[in-house]
């Protein structure tokens, strides 16, 4: 392929704690070194990996996930591969993010199950540049759900950007304009936890670049602009023994066990929050009002819960988590999803009644009898809930939860010490 395809670089993709793409690039001339899986680099450089003193790291790249980007042919072409990150003594690291998602698949497996098949439904902004390519506060259009050109001006970036990820293998199923200005949604094909994961990554990357390539800024960031919508990624989830879907049921909304699972969803949610949503300015977006789920509740007829339950049935029947953000790091967030899923299985928790009314109109009163609480409001209290559940941080492996918290601290501290705009035009003349 190398050579039908005149590649000249290979990239050699990996990701940080933080879900952000990384990548040794490598000329063709050591693909036989990549193969051997004899690439190394300082792991100590990047976040959540290792100390100095224990820094060398392997590349262990996963042949499935070749591909050749479809842009940059100037001087060859460029392929990708996604890689495990392996110690020098040849045993799986455990602070990568990919490895840990690989060990929950594991005890999935152990426990008889096949696959956890993932549809994600990421959304982002499209923002003007400056004339120095900076991003402004300039949305691209003023169009909302489901328009048309030519109020929808993001029609063509979103032709290309289905287009490219055809080229790279992706089952597109639709693509259209969100709620707010300048708001996209792209909707691919359910795949296997660890595809779906690498998709995900992989479609970021994609829409930046495409983006880019029309003079505009994609944005995954949940909240951009204060009084509009933000942008989550809805995860819809399946659980499957073969060919068998396990959340199917002929008589029932759902199986015994997929009501199981979700019960695990709703115990650990409060937890989750911190993995799903990991920045501050992940919780701008998890306010009442603009369509993000604040209670934790599960529904088929409404969707102000955090968990609904699509109308279908056998392969497609599913739950929908609601909450998670495109900041989440995928593997991270689809393991700690799927780990909580799982303790439902083995646990014997009581899952609440279902919510048929919007729990928006609901009367705090109300929401109280029908023992709907609250998701955290900031990333300071997801991570105090985190803390909290030691079965979570297991989801996460040792070295990846203290990673996330030292992470995680810091960014709310450097956010507690930042004196905002609101502050100054609240307080300076008042006081």
């Amino acid at each position: 392929m190398v050579k039908d395809e005149n590649v000249e670089f290979i990239c050699l993709m990996f990701t940080d704690i933080n879900g952000i793409i990384k990548n040794v690039e490598v000329p063709v001339s050591q693909l036989d070194k990549v193969l051997a899986n004899k690439i190394t680099f300082d792991g100590s450089s990047i976040d959540g990996f290792t100390r100095i003193e224990e820094s060398d790291m392997l590349l262990h790249p996963d042949l499935s996930t070749w591909l050749i980007f479809p842009w940059g042919e100037e001087h060859g072409k460029v392929a990708r591969l996604i890689c495990d990150i392996y110690r020098t003594d040849g045993t799986p690291f455990e602070g990568d993010p990919r490895v840990n998602l690989k060990r929950i698949i594991k005890k999935m497996h152990d426990m008889g199950y096949t696959h956890f098949n993932i549809g994600p439904e990421p959304e982002f902004f499209l923002f003007n540049i400056d004339e120095h390519g900076n991003p402004t506060l300039h949305l691209n259009d003023d169009g909302s759900y489901f328009d048309f050109s030519p109020v929808d001006l993001g029609v063509n970036v979103r032709k290309d950007i289905v287009l490219g990820l055809e080229k790279m293998g992706f089952e597109v199923e639709a693509s259209h304009h969100e709620v707010a200005p300048g708001q996209q949604e792209i909707d691919f094909k359910y795949q296997d936890a660890i595809s779906a994961a690498d998709s995900i990554e992989t479609f970021k990357l994609v829409v930046k670049t495409i983006a880019k390539e029309h003079g505009l800024y994609a944005t995954f960031m949940p909240k951009p602009v204060q009084g509009i919508n933000g942008s989550g990624m809805h995860i819809n989830m399946s659980l499957f023994n073969g060919d068998d879907n396990i959340f199917d049921d002929a008589n029932d909304m759902l199986s015994p066990t997929a009501k199981k699972f979700m019960s695990g969803l709703l115990k650990h949610a409060r937890a989750l929050t911190a993995v799903n949503n990991p920045t501050v300015n992940s919780y701008k977006r998890l306010v009442p009002g603009y369509e993000a789920p604040t209670y934790i509740a599960w529904s088929s007829k409404n969707r102000s819960p955090l968990i609904r339950v699509p109308a279908a049935k056998g392969k497609s029947k599913r739950i929908e988590m609601r909450s998670v953000d495109p900041t989440t790091n995928p593997y991270l967030a689809i393991a700690c999803i799927l780990d909580a899923g799982l303790d439902g299985i083995a646990s014997d928790y009581d899952l609440m009644p279902e919510v048929k009314d919007n729990i928006y109109e609901m009367s705090e009163e109300k929401r109280r009898e029908e023992g709907i609480v609250d998701l955290p409001s900031t990333l300071h209290n997801s991570l105090k809930a985190l803390r909290k559940d030691e079965y979570v941080q297991q989801s996460l492996g040792k070295g990846l939860t203290n990673s996330f918290f030292a992470a995680k601290n810091a960014e709310w501290a450097r956010y507690q010490q930042t004196v905002s705009q609101w502050e100054r035009d609240t307080y300076m003349s008042q006081y």
